[in-house]
């Protein structure tokens, strides 16, 4: 296994011990990646060689993060409640967060890091542009629950029968893709 890749997982793993800082009991998060950020945790030093990551899986998480991020960063500029507000900023504190772990796994695998959006992100970006007050409201927590249910079971499937390295990731995520599950269903009550 190469300096480089063991290098690239030590320098993630001080990250994320950088990064922790508790979320606040109403559920907002400050300004710094909070402590179920996924990917937060430390990931396992002990890194495949480029040739056993799953690309695939890796390049998908990044444009999911992509999205997240994006349309969090919209909902809290267009969300018309505090808990819409609230959830936009999780979504993109988190996803954030998640995406500069991937991306440092990703590197470490020759895999190229990618700004895209998944195209269904896409989609739901344009269509919550066109909407406002509750409207935007409803959408976006509707759009949250079934983006999160989707990665929700990408990620199951991915820790049980992913590479090493991308089944512990997938792990240490999904307690943060559910909780951004709970509180999106929430919001839809």
């Amino acid at each position: 296994m190469s300096r480089a890749v063991y290098a690239a997982a030590a320098i993630a793993i001080a990250l994320t011990a950088c990064n922790k800082q508790p979320s606040h009991s109403n559920g907002s998060v400050t300004n710094e990646a909070s402590n179920a950020a996924p990917g937060n945790e430390a990931m396992s030093n002990t890194a495949a060689p480029a040739g056993n990551i799953d690309a695939a899986f890796v390049t998908e998480a990044m444009k999911a993060d992509n999205g997240e991020v994006a349309l969090g960063t919209l909902a809290q500029q267009k969300g018309s409640s505090s808990a819409v507000k609230d959830l936009g900023k999780m979504l993109a504190t988190d996803h954030a967060a998640h995406k500069r772990q991937v991306a440092a796994v990703a590197q470490s695998a020759n895999i190229p890091v990618t700004n895209d959006l998944k195209e269904e992100a896409k989609d739901e970006q344009a269509k919550l542009q066109a909407l406002s007050g509750a409207a935007f409201d409803k959408e976006f927590a509707r759009a949250t629950v079934e983006a999160h249910k989707k990665d929700i079971a990408k990620f199951e499937q991915q820790a049980k029968s992913g590479d090493r390295q991308t089944a512990a990731m997938a792990s240490k995520t999904l307690p943060t893709l559910r909780k951004h599950l709970k509180a999106a269903e929430a919001l839809e009550r």
